[in-house]
């Protein structure tokens, strides 16, 4: 086992589609490749208790465990997901039970409980955040996946949650549907690309932010038109960042 001065950390990013998890040691370095399974529908929060718990098994012990999730989590309970609600996945029906069962769930004491570490669960940007931010100034993180993911530091601190995905930007449409991977799949990088780049300065005079950071799986697929028009302010990292985060989220969530 790790000691407790020095631990190892398990870190696990939940998405929309796949579930990631690695174990890191204290620098933030992976101690063993990522381990990647597919998101199981319908998914209760048990189901995704014993997925996690199951991914871990395989893996090295640690001494603590960091969760993302999808969703807007306040003090490790889940106020709300977008995807874990749906019948088999993204996209599908809302199923009532589900909604039910995650609303208000203490997925952080579930989490603990079953793998027997002291466990940090944060929403997934925000784990993504902790792996790539400076700490100076107001930094702000989007993640590109299946939805839009975000979240805020202040000088190297997380700031509150705000389920900016959530918010209409077009005809009623969320950022979530609007830059989402359906939408990439449906427009092509190119058109797509330009999207990205409207929401990214329509938020620019909210935030006014000192660094924004673009990540998650579809980061990459940003064109290089695009990416030279953000500006320097603006960069794209790596989607590993989900898993990196795992250890620094403990100090900068405190």
């Amino acid at each position: 086992m790790p000691r407790d001065h020095d631990p190892f950390t398990l870190a696990v990013d939940c998405g929309g589609s796949g579930i990631k998890a690695s174990v890191l040691d204290a620098s933030g370095t992976l101690h063993v490749p990522p381990v990647r399974v597919p998101t199981p529908y319908p998914l209760p929060p048990e189901r995704l208790v014993e997925t996690v718990a199951t991914i871990a098994a395989g893996l090295p012990p640690a001494a603590r465990a960091t969760v993302g999730v999808p969703g807007m989590i306040r003090h490790g309970v889940v106020v709300a997901t977008p995807h874990y609600v749906t019948r088999s996945g993204p996209r599908t029906a809302v199923v009532p039970e589900l909604a039910a069962a995650w609303a208000g769930c203490d997925v952080r004491a579930m989490l603990e409980e079953r793998l027997g570490v002291p466990t940090l669960v944060l929403n997934d940007a925000e784990v993504h955040g902790a792996g790539v931010v400076s700490g100076t100034g107001l930094e702000l993180v989007l993640t590109l996946g299946t939805g839009l993911g975000s979240a805020v530091f202040d000088g190297g601190r997380l700031a509150p949650h705000l389920e900016l995905s959530h918010a209409p930007v077009r005809w009623g449409t969320t950022y979530d549907a609007y830059v989402g991977e359906h939408e990439r799949a449906r427009l092509g990088d190119g058109l797509w690309s330009r999207r990205v780049r409207r929401v990214v300065e329509g938020f620019r005079p909210v935030f006014h932010w000192d660094r924004l950071y673009l990540g998650g799986g579809n980061s990459r697929r940003i064109t290089s038109a695009t990416l030279a028009r953000l500006g320097d302010d603006v960069v794209v990292v790596p989607n590993q960042a989900g898993i990196v985060g795992g250890v620094r989220a403990w100090d900068l969530s405190a």
